[in-house]
């Protein structure tokens, strides 16, 4: 059988995939019947703790932003691409569109975090590996269904998820990918008071989605330029091998990239225990002209609640002070492009 090349999977197959996996979760039920919410746990989605970013995955991906298709993951929020309401909203310029992006968001702590916060912004979330991402957008669905109860009767119970969590859980602790016998009762007391306190949160998770992506490849197809507002890069993957450096998230190729999609003014916010790597970042980073770096201490971080939540709300940066583990910040502000330049010219 002829391997499947990116690109072969169309718009509706894609569409048609994402709605079969939607009526098969479990909260599919629960919507319709009333039953007990299913609160995805991190022991049933085993995974690699990093995925080669070169290698072909089959990802589905647009030609360009206007080619996407937002409503599939924020569907109280947009409209279907092409409907006239979609039109409508477009030509008035009322159009949502996604505003903060965290490139390789794991298991999602940052964009729960943020997601009450910033009630009137679309938050996603870009994660290359399949069943990281999964557990994302399981527990986003979790989570919306229950901020639209009034009354929160069962909520948490994970009863059923119990018989084949202690196997998963036992894999994932010894193969270092999973949380550990301690930590599984801390997750799901974070998840069932996430889960309980949903229905009084802005925006009612319904801003936030998660995607499968290559980020390093694909990043244009999906914005515009100048259309974010916040970038977040934690605790990426360090590629410690000299001949993988290639392969780190922050480059000079790709600070061109992330600057074309980054607003003036717009925010990038790096963190790692890597000592080594974050000397990397910093030195690409302050090379490249359209960045420059905001200093620790300076009072615009004092005021942004974006800088609590990279140092606190990742699951990385968790494990990290359990560890006892040093960690390492730096956040740079995109700035203007040079006066005189058109409108028009890509500057890099």
């Amino acid at each position: 059988m002829a391997k499947r090349k990116r690109g072969d999977i169309g718009d509706a197959e894609s569409i048609a995939i994402l709605q079969q996996q939607s009526r098969a979760h479990p909260n599919a039920a629960a919507a319709l019947q009333g039953a007990p919410i299913v609160i995805p746990r991190k022991a049933l989605y085993r995974q690699r703790a990093h995925a080669n970013p070169f290698a072909d995955h089959s990802l589905v991906y647009p030609p360009s932003p206007d080619q996407m298709d937002w409503s599939q993951h924020y569907p109280e929020r947009i409209p279907p691409l092409g409907s006239e309401e979609y039109k409508k909203q477009k030509e008035a310029g009322t159009l949502a569109k996604v505003e903060i992006a965290d490139v390789g968001c794991g298991f999602g702590g940052l964009l729960f975090f943020l997601a009450p916060h910033f009630p009137d912004q679309l938050l996603v979330g870009m994660e290359i590996r399949t069943s990281v991402t999964q557990y994302v957008v399981d527990k986003v669905q979790a989570l919306r269904l229950a901020s639209r109860r009034s009354s929160i009767g069962g909520n948490g119970d994970t009863g059923k998820q119990e018989g084949v969590a202690g196997a998963d859980a036992a894999a994932n602790t010894a193969d270092g990918t999973g949380p550990t016998a301690a930590e599984a009762p801390n997750e799901a007391q974070i998840n069932t008071e996430l889960v309980h306190s949903a229905p009084g949160v802005a925006g009612s998770y319904e801003n936030v989605a998660a995607l499968r992506v290559n980020a390093m490849k694909f990043l244009p197809n999906f914005f515009h330029r100048a259309q974010l507002s916040k970038l977040f890069f934690l605790h990426p993957d360090p590629h410690f091998k000299k001949a993988k450096s290639k392969a780190r998230i922050i480059s000079s190729t790709l600070l061109a990239e992330y600057a074309f999609v980054l607003r003036p003014g717009g925010r990038l916010y790096t963190i790692t225990d890597v000592h080594d790597l974050h000397l990397w970042m910093v030195k690409h980073l302050d090379a490249f002209p359209l960045f420059e770096r905001i200093p620790d201490d300076d009072e615009r971080l004092k005021d942004d609640v974006c800088v609590d939540a990279v140092w606190n709300a990742t699951e990385e940066g968790k494990k990290v002070v359990r560890n006892r583990g040093d960690k390492w910040f730096a956040a740079y502000e995109r700035i203007k492009d040079p006066e005189g330049e058109d409108d028009d010219e890509i500057l890099f």
